[in-house]
């Protein structure tokens, strides 16, 4: 039997598992504000401040607004404030009205036109309580499997991410997928060594040529910044952590994504499909930004395995967090949702695969995870760099 959930179903179809009130800047500028804004109006708006300047370069511009529109179109978001400075190279009524494409109210701020940061606050409070009673209309209904687009992470490995963790995900994963779901993990540095067991499971030839490409292409930026990545690990947590090459560390990474065939791989933050399996995302291995790049592809519930340990939240999608390291568990079991260290003395990582995708759907019916309940919000987004608009432009 298919497990369900209660979410709420949005006008262009979607179903999200939290009806929260996006409060979204355009730029750094705006993001102190948009915070403000956020918390005084209630618990249920939700701000995503983040770190680019008012002015980026064409790429660097494009993925940003990709990024922030994806946010506010995530079926988690009900209704979005955009709130900007004013003197944005980034449009905020176009990334408004991109977000209104899926049937919701949204809202723009302009602080210089409000006359500077009171009166803003006192006008973006405003709004975003009225947003709030228009996000209450929303329909909840029950939904199942084939709906729930599952993203998995991972952070602060060390060996058992690897043995325990990645893998009971990888099951939750799987599971999933046999229900109709869709799975995405992502971090493309953190294929390399493993990317040939990837390429051989991929469904055909240019989904293959697409991900061997970015591999190399993240190892190649690497390489410019005087890394090499092959045959060491250049991570001190994870050297500390008992994890000695990047091949080892990649082994265990995959394992979150379970052993279903690799349908497709999408650009950072693009918009992941419905229903149709495994899919990877290309993007850097920083773990926030990763995180927030598949929330904007539409994952509406994320995994986060964690052998040494980590706080790490989102601000419009919850997230699980596992791990496989009985010490962890013990030291910061206020963090975690799922102890994956059980595998450690013997439980089956199918055992533990199905606790997760258990958890999964009761996150998905309203259960707060820990960094929900703690008001653990981490939001960023990637910064295209020179040696990458180098490949872009080609």
């Amino acid at each position: 039997m298919v497990p369900t959930f209660a979410g709420y179903r949005r006008e262009n179809g979607r179903i999200g598992v939290r009806n929260h009130v996006a409060v979204i800047p355009t730029s750094v500028a705006a993001s102190s504000i948009a915070s403000h804004i956020a918390e005084r109006a209630g618990a249920w708006a939700r701000a995503t401040p983040h770190q680019m300047g008012t002015s980026q370069q064409g790429p660097t511009q494009r993925q940003t607004e990709r990024v922030l529109v994806g946010i506010g179109r995530n079926p988690n978001v009900g209704t979005a404030l955009v709130v900007e400075l004013g003197i944005e190279d980034i449009d905020a009524a176009d990334l408004a009205d991109r977000i209104a494409s899926t049937g919701k109210a949204v809202e723009k701020l302009t602080i210089r036109e409000t006359g500077g940061t009171q009166p803003a606050l006192e006008e973006g409070v405003s709004l975003v309580r009225t947003l709030n009673e228009e996000a209450k209309t929303a329909r909840q209904e029950e939904a199942d499997a084939s709906e729930l687009i599952f993203a998995a992470e991972c952070g602060g490995s060390d060996a058992t991410s690897g043995i325990a963790a990645n893998p009971a995900v990888g099951n939750a994963c799987d599971r999933l997928i046999k229900d109709g779901g869709t799975a995405s993990f992502s971090e493309t540095p953190e294929f390399i060594g493993a990317e040939h067991i990837l390429a051989e499971r991929c469904t055909d030839g240019e989904v293959r040529e697409r991900l061997l490409e970015r591999v190399d292409q993240r190892e190649a930026q690497a390489g410019i910044m005087g890394v090499d990545l092959r045959g060491a690990q250049p991570t001190p947590g994870n050297q500390e952590g008992g994890l000695t090459t990047i091949e080892e560390k990649s082994l265990g990474a995959i394992a979150k994504g379970g052993t279903t065939p690799v349908c497709g791989l999408v650009e950072f933050a693009d918009e992941l499909p419905v229903g149709v399996g495994l899919v990877l995302m290309d993007t850097p291995g920083y773990d926030v930004e990763s995180v927030v790049a598949k929330v904007a592809g539409g994952a509406q519930v994320v995994a986060f395995t964690t052998g040494r340990g980590s706080t790490t939240g989102n601000p419009i999608a919850p997230i699980i967090k596992v791990t496989g390291n009985p010490q962890t568990w013990k030291k910061m079991s206020n963090n975690m949702d799922v102890n994956a260290s059980t595998v450690i003395n013997g439980e089956p990582i199918e055992n533990v695969g199905k606790r997760i995708y258990d958890e999964l759907f009761a996150v998905a019916d309203g259960k707060r995870t820990e960094a929900e309940t703690r008001g653990l919000e981490e939001f960023a987004i990637n910064e295209i760099q020179p040696q990458e608009l180098a490949e872009v432009r080609k």
